[in-house]
């Protein structure tokens, strides 16, 4: 397998947790998405969204992180990424989206660059956008988490899972655009657990070969 990503990609870094608890052994590709090598011909030809990540396994490509992640579980099943009944799995599931589709999008490299280079937006106010849809985000997920009983040391349970993958690139890119994140004591405790798990440890963005 092959993985293209870069150190400080949410979706990328997602990835490589789910490859780390699986024990899945995957060569990195790193593509500098400051640089704009996503943009270049050769990974457009890969992945013509121009995004990482993107996974090859025996010629096949895949894209998008939480495909690529439901991919791995269910090619290495154990351990388990979603829960054993529907309902907690659709639970796992919307938290999982909850970030991926409505937190990350909005606040995405890409985006924040259009802010700047096209419509010509300071850096003071690229950074209000960027906190304010975290503080949306974030603050119906902890209404969500603080109130169900299925969370536990985790977003759902005592064993890391889908949510917990979304979750810690989230945080950790919040935490570096210096977001106040006081107001989500249950993200950050559930947060907190999971960046001391090896596997989230091993995918962290200042542990990977590209990292600057």
């Amino acid at each position: 397998m092959k993985l293209y990503g870069y150190f400080r990609s949410s979706a990328a870094y997602r990835v490589r947790i789910a490859l780390h608890l699986k024990g899945l052994a995957c060569e990195q590709v790193f593509v500098h998405l400051a640089r704009k090598e996503q943009s270049t011909p050769a990974y457009r030809e890969l992945n013509p969204a121009a995004l990482v990540p993107a996974l090859v396994d025996g010629g096949r490509t895949l894209h998008q992180s939480l495909a690529i992640i439901e991919y791995l579980d269910e090619i290495q099943p154990a351990p388990a990424l979603l829960p054993a009944t529907a309902a907690d799995r659709a639970y796992v599931r919307a938290l999982a989206l909850d970030i991926a589709c409505d937190i990350h999008p909005l606040n995405n490299l890409r985006v924040l660059r259009y802010l700047k280079d096209e419509l010509k937006v300071d850096d003071a106010i690229r950074d209000r956008w960027y906190a304010h849809w975290i503080a949306v985000g974030l603050g119906a997920l902890e209404t969500v988490l603080a109130r169900d009983p299925r969370v536990g040391e985790y977003c759902f349970g005592n064993a890391p899972g889908l949510a917990d993958l979304c979750l810690v690139p989230q945080v950790f890119n919040a935490e570096r655009m210096h977001c106040d994140l006081s107001a989500y004591p249950t993200v950050r405790r559930i947060a907190a657990t999971a960046r001391n798990h090896p596997a989230f440890q091993a995918a962290a963005p200042e542990r990977q070969a590209d990292a600057e």
